[in-house]
């Protein structure tokens, strides 16, 4: 009797152990993300948890913190390359001050269209955009699609740069932005993206740029009735992990979480597409006045101060720019 209490004894023991070693052994991470519930980078990043999970046989554990939860997008960059937080979805742009070969992106008409985003992305310019990326603390895991950025305001559509001159447009923190807007003869104001709305409606600013589904989400087209399709930065957003984290994992766990990465992506994208029409469709119905610019070589030539200045400030990044621009 003695012996079979002893046994059962030792058999809850090694059960116990195995539960903690296969608990212990679990990795479990925090995600963040500014977007609120339904919005595709949300839909995206939650499906990159679930897959996650599901390819790890529960080994790697995500949960996510959506609507800017853990803090405003800078400080969430800033958690990512510390440590403090794991896993991200973050827009390049505001990246762009802390890793020169990112902030490329960020050249206005840099971009020919989306499509252009993707194949310059996934060939040599991108690789050299992800060394840099991994050099300040951070590894793409794969790319979300942000949209084309366009003007907005509440006082007249912009149809030329001339349009643009005087007017004070919210722009985020980066001096790309801020010189884009000053060659077009605007007033740049850098602000953070939860005050863009109050500061429309109360006239702190004339205006902002952001893609079709920001602008309706936020609720920006109620203050800023007018729409100009300039079609001037296509941002892609980065899934991005802590490069520490990344470099302790397995080749298989690495695996996997790239695996799942591109997976949510491919889903993003998709979402992102239906999203933007069904933005636009909104918004219009709201009464918004838009416009197109069919031509946009103005628009595009007064940017030649602001390219001069990114490669006097920054000579060795040329060949990238060039990388880009020659890419089709």
């Amino acid at each position: 009797m003695n012996y079979l209490k002893k046994f059962s004894y030792s058999v809850i023991a090694v059960v116990v152990l195995v539960g903690f070693t296969v608990s212990a052994q679990a990795k479990e991470w925090r995600g963040w993300n500014i977007h609120p519930a339904g919005y595709p980078n949300t839909v995206g990043m939650d499906k990159f948890a679930e897959l996650l999970s599901q390819k790890s046989g529960g080994k790697l554990q995500l949960k996510m913190y959506h609507s800017g939860t853990l803090g405003s997008q800078p400080d969430a960059i800033e958690q990512v390359r510390m440590g403090g937080l794991e896993i991200a979805n973050f827009s390049l742009g505001p990246i762009g001050p802390i890793v020169p070969e990112a902030n490329v992106v960020s050249l206005p008409f840099i971009f020919k269209d989306t499509n252009h985003v993707w194949r310059v992305l996934e060939g040599k310019a991108g690789e050299m955009i992800n060394a840099g990326l991994a050099k300040k603390g951070l590894i793409s895991l794969a790319w979300y699609d942000g949209g084309a950025r366009s003007f907005y305001n509440s006082k007249k559509p912009i149809r030329t740069p001339a349009d643009a001159v005087g007017m004070k447009i919210r722009v985020m923190e980066n001096d790309l932005y801020t010189g884009m807007i000053r060659a077009l003869g605007g007033n740049p104001t850098p602000m953070a993206y939860g005050e863009v709305y109050q500061s429309l409606k109360t006239g702190v600013v004339d205006g902002a740029e952001n893609n079709w589904p920001s602008y309706e989400s936020t609720g920006h087209y109620e203050v800023a009735k007018y729409h100009s399709d300039s079609l001037h930065l296509i941002i892609p957003e980065i899934l991005a992990i802590n490069v520490g984290v990344y470099n302790k994992l397995s080749a298989e766990e690495k695996k996997i979480i790239k695996e799942a990465a591109q997976e949510s992506a491919l889903l993003q994208r998709k979402l992102w597409k239906e999203r933007e029409k069904a933005s636009q469709a909104k918004v219009m119905a709201g009464g918004v006045v838009a416009n197109e610019i069919p031509d946009k070589s103005a628009f595009q030539a007064a940017m030649k101060p602001v390219y001069a200045k990114f490669l006097a400030d920054n000579p060795g990044l040329k060949t990238l720019v060039e990388m880009i621009q020659k890419t089709p």
